[in-house]
């Protein structure tokens, strides 16, 4: 029996960025800048190089400006091809044509699972990948590429994850893992947030997801959680119970970048990779952490 393709991505993008405030008060922390690409931009590029050909975005009220970045300006086109910005102008066009976008409104934050239930009607009965807009994973195979390069030898859900220390696993939903290959583990049972003491595991589950169709029934039994929200995890729970459901540790450097921190150490390691300006960041960054009095000026490499 042959596998069906994964051509569909959910993008919950309908949260209010709490984390980042007041940043976020009036702009969607999706569209933070990381160097010069906002975060949803990073990860469209990776589910589209995981083979994505379908993007469907859950979105709430002042999230306009995500559709408006994927769409075409024609008065800024106009301008840069005006002023001679031939580069530039390729590549705003190239961000209009990336895939095929679609919108659906998610008219409360009840919780990811809610998010996610939305999308039902565009993704049909077909497998598809959940995407969290604020977790960037840079590695040399994306990281959803490789999440749906296991669910085609597994033929289950398949749950990204990653270690992380044991005194922050209250952040996470972490899986009960039983170890099945190098990386991989087969998913006995999941739990949302745990206190150290009373988690499973020290493997979290990050923002990435293959999920079958038949996750969507189960979500509109899910019963509202904490903060009266439908949770994914609560899903997934019950989803393990009835088919396979594998957790992936995907290799690859993970950015949270829906937090300050980790959006700061984000935007420093991108700005470092960036040929364009690596090298003179670098030397700021440098002369920057010499002792007071030993600083000089950094001069900048552009004409």
């Amino acid at each position: 029996m042959s596998t069906p393709r994964i051509r569909k991505a959910v993008f919950p993008v309908a949260g209010l960025g709490t984390r980042v405030l007041p940043a976020t008060k009036a702009m969607p922390k999706e569209m933070l800048p990381v160097v010069d690409r906002p975060l949803i931009q990073h990860v469209v590029d990776e589910a589209r190089e995981a083979g994505i050909e379908h993007f469907i975005f859950v979105t709430g009220r002042n999230k306009g400006v995500i559709e408006d970045h994927f769409d075409r300006s024609v008065e800024l086109e106009e301008n840069l091809k005006g002023s001679g910005k031939a580069q530039l102008l390729s590549q705003m066009r190239h961000i209009s044509t990336l895939a095929n976008f679609c919108y659906v409104r998610q008219s409360e934050a009840l919780g990811l699972g809610h998010a996610v239930l939305c999308a039902q009607r565009l993704i049909g009965d077909e497998p598809f990948a959940v995407i969290l807009g604020d977790e960037i994973i840079d590695a040399p195979v994306p990281g959803l590429a490789q999440l749906i390069h296991a669910y085609k030898k597994r033929h289950g859900a398949v749950l990204g994850v990653q270690e992380v220390p044991h005194q922050e696993v209250n952040r996470y939903g972490i899986v009960s893992p039983r170890a099945m290959t190098a990386g991989l583990h087969r998913v006995e049972g999941l739990i949302e947030k745990p206190a150290p003491a009373e988690a499973p595991s020290n493997l979290a589950v990050i923002g990435r997801y293959v999920l079958p169709p038949e996750i969507f029934p189960i979500l509109r039994k899910t019963q509202p959680g904490k903060n009266g929200e439908i949770q994914l995890t609560d899903a997934l729970r019950e989803l393990a119970k009835k088919s396979p459901m594998y957790a992936l540790e995907v290799q690859g450097q993970r950015y949270d970048a829906g937090d300050k921190l980790g959006w700061l150490i984000a935007t420093v390691e991108f700005a470092l990779k960036n040929p364009s300006l690596g090298p003179d960041f670098c030397d700021y960054l440098q002369n920057r952490m010499r002792p007071s009095g030993e600083h000089r000026t950094t001069r900048s490499r552009k004409a």
